[in-house]
């Protein structure tokens, strides 16, 4: 079409198209458009994650080798931090102040050298899960990957190191006494059942150290009253035997703790159920469940706001 100008000119005129008078929301709609980084629905985002398992994988082992690269005796720190700080635990606690009350030596280094490892796992998904967003802002920007990848690479790859401290533990329980049996097969639900829980844990702390990168520097302390009050270095009931009963049932029921005594259960020969709390599986599957899909919903529902701002 052309119009005639009042000075003869001929201009063209653009015809009507069928977009004109439509919002921006509505033509994004019309042409299937979709917002960049937008968050995916929850089994889509389950979906994407399957798909990154071979890179949750390679990247929690390159983490892990890399984590004591510098050091001469290389990834023997793995195993020798946590004894290290077992050693330093007995000398304190076992010689010093006697927290072995109502166990034999027999029991009580197993069941110390078991608390720090496993506690330990507990305490290093977390400070690491809080990292996990912002101690990587350059990866979370530079690409685009459902980012619950990265808390539950370094759970992983704090599980992997576990493994490794495992084996000092089985030399240290056979030195003691407590012999292989079928017993130590329950080692491998609790230690599933650990993993859900400190996974859950890290996506909860990921998300919050996202936005508040202080929360580094305060969650050693709140880790170190944790370990104190799970009974990583005595026992709970025979410490707590003339305190209100109530208190005794807190500190036992807490997840550190029941993780804890379930692999004691079954590792140490001479730490029998009478030491663990009522129903304790059925709780350690509780804490595993609850705290793993709390967390991942949690951490889901934040999904496109990770990296901005």
């Amino acid at each position: 079409m052309s119009d005639t100008t009042h000075d003869g000119a001929v201009a063209l005129s653009t015809p009507p198209s069928a977009d004109d008078g439509l919002s921006a929301a509505e033509m994004a709609t019309k042409y299937g458009l979709t917002v960049s980084g937008a968050r995916p629905g929850l089994f889509e985002y389950v979906r994407q994650l399957w798909g990154r398992r071979h890179f949750i994988m390679a990247f929690s082992r390159a983490k892990l080798t890399a984590q004591y690269s510098q050091a001469k005796l290389g990834q023997l720190w793995q195993v020798a931090t946590p004894l290290l700080n077992a050693l330093v635990y007995y000398l304190i606690f076992g010689l010093i102040l006697g927290t072995r009350k109502g166990m034999t030596q027999e029991v009580f280094i197993p069941f110390l050298v078991t608390g720090v490892f496993v506690f330990t796992f507990t305490q290093s998904s977390v400070m690491a899960g809080v990292r996990a967003i912002s101690g990587n802002l350059g990866l979370v920007r530079a690409l685009h990957f459902p980012r619950a990848s990265l808390p539950i690479s370094f759970s992983l790859q704090q599980l992997q190191q576990l493994l490794f401290s495992m084996i000092v533990l089985a030399v240290v329980a056979v030195a003691f006494g407590s012999y292989p049996g079928p017993s130590w097969l329950l080692i491998i639900p609790a230690l599933v059942m650990q993993f859900l829980f400190n996974t859950g844990l890290a996506m909860i702390m990921a998300r919050l150290g996202s936005k508040t990168p202080d929360l580094a520097q305060l969650m050693p302390f709140v880790m170190r009253t944790w370990m104190y009050a799970s009974g990583v270095m005595f026992s709970i009931p025979v410490m707590l035997k003339d305190k209100p009963d109530w208190i005794a049932n807190v500190l036992q029921y807490n997840p550190a703790a029941i993780y804890m005594d379930l692999i004691r259960f079954a590792l140490i020969d001479g730490y029998g159920s009478e030491n663990l709390p009522s129903h304790v599986w059925a709780v350690a599957l509780a804490w595993a469940v609850l705290v793993g899909v709390v967390g991942f919903v949690y951490f889901w529902k934040a999904e496109e706001r990770y990296g901005r701002g």
